[in-house]
């Protein structure tokens, strides 16, 4: 087999322009196709941070609890309410399940959290706010405060609070300027202003306010517990396995972002989708290209092959002759575009430093061994049809031509 790798070598660099120009027609194709992987894997990732890096990729929240019954003498059922006191479903124990969260494999981070609604007061003006109370130090554990901060710092000491910019412009406040707020169970406190945050979501900016776990306690009557656990993973594909195995330990209701998320799933099922039809046109232009130039090689060296079989070469090795031929091609041409695409990806920035307005290209999503070993496959696959028909050339037809 040595010698008729030999003689593919020989076909191969007897006509030198023909050669490059078939490397090259493979090695575009191999571009196309490492670019489009590279492209198409990075805008999943963009749109994936975009849309889940700055939320819970597992949530755990308190239920409440069903409230007290009694059956009157009659059978009627009764239902104990608690007169001017507004419920709040708590996690009593969320203290002794967080060190087992957190040892869970795939967890990047963990905040419990306290939240609920309230009223933001500025002399006469008044605001609808979401409060949500964090752990001094987690501040970032789960949406990147300290990165989206345009004002004063993501500070949640006793006493402070953290205002979205809209939120803040529309009550005309400035870095440590002191307003009350007022919660749905009626406690008010007076905190003092100590960051500003712009995160370029409306609804967040407008309507969101963040305070350190003990203010959150006393605004909603906590001592103990809390109303949330949210969890930052590693990895986002990993949140439906990772939110069984929580609720399997510890028998919460874990919940991964992908429930309610079946729309986004969809539209990159359907990128991704679209990314392989394009790359299964490239590799069937590559195919196409191969198989017609090794068909055309095979009539132009008939003389030559019907000399190898008056030798006494068999058909096995004309077609094995054909076939190295290809998958030489198919190598090389592959080598270079797999080379070509990692050097044209190299100026995108990488997946961490994705902008609005650039394209996101992530080169390590470029395939580079696939899209090598396809193109070599395909080649092969390729050549089998001109080698099929060489090795079916009659010596004594061929050389008398």
């Amino acid at each position: 087999m040595l010698y008729a790798l030999k003689i593919a070598t020989r076909y191969l660099t007897a006509n030198k322009a023909q050669t490059a120009l078939l490397v090259t027609g493979v090695a575009v194709g191999v571009f196309i196709f490492i670019f489009m992987s590279a492209l198409i894997g990075g805008l999943a990732e963009f749109i994936l941070s975009r849309t889940v890096g700055d939320i819970s990729h597992v949530t755990i929240e308190a239920e409440f609890d069903d409230p007290p019954l009694l059956i009157s003498p009659r059978g009627h059922v009764l239902v104990v309410a608690e007169r001017g006191r507004t419920r709040t479903a708590t996690l009593t124990e969320a203290a002794t399940w967080l060190p087992l969260i957190e040892a869970v494999p795939g967890v990047k981070a963990v905040s419990p959290q306290i939240t609920g609604a309230g009223f933001l007061t500025r002399g006469a003006q008044v605001a609808q706010v979401s409060v949500t109370g964090v752990e001094p130090g987690r501040e970032s554990a789960i949406l990147d405060l300290d990165g989206y901060m345009v004002e004063g710092e993501a500070r949640l000491g006793s006493g402070l609070i953290v205002l979205g910019r809209e939120l803040a412009d529309d009550l005309a406040l400035t870095i440590g300027q002191t307003l009350r707020v007022q919660s749905a169970n009626g406690v008010t406190a007076a905190l003092t202003l100590s960051g500003i945050f712009d995160t370029g979501n409306g609804g967040m900016d407008g309507a969101r306010a963040f305070t350190s776990l003990s203010t959150a306690r006393t605004l909603f009557a906590m001592p103990q517990g809390v109303t949330r656990i949210e969890i930052k993973l590693g990895e986002l594909n990993a949140a439906d396995a990772t939110a069984q195995r929580i609720r399997a330990m510890t028998g919460l209701d874990a919940v991964p972002w992908t429930d309610g998320a079946e729309q986004l799933m969809e539209a990159l099922n359907a990128q991704a989708q679209t990314g392989y039809f394009l790359k299964t046109f490239a590799l069937i232009t590559i195919v196409i290209g191969v198989a017609s130039a090794l068909l055309l090689s095979t009539y132009r060296r008939r003389p030559e092959i019907g000399i190898m079989r008056a030798m006494g070469a068999g058909r096995r090795f004309v077609i094995f002759v054909f076939v190295a031929q290809g998958a030489l091609i198919g190598l090389m041409g592959g080598v270079t575009g797999a080379a070509l695409g990692y050097v044209a990806l190299l100026p995108f920035p990488s997946r961490d430093a994705f902008e609005a307005g650039t394209l996101p290209m992530d080169i390590t999503q470029g395939s580079y061994g696939l899209a090598i070993t396809l193109t070599v496959i395909g080649a092969i696959l390729a050549s089998i049809l001109p080698a099929r028909s060489a090795a079916r050339v009659e010596p004594v037809t061929a050389i008398g031509q």
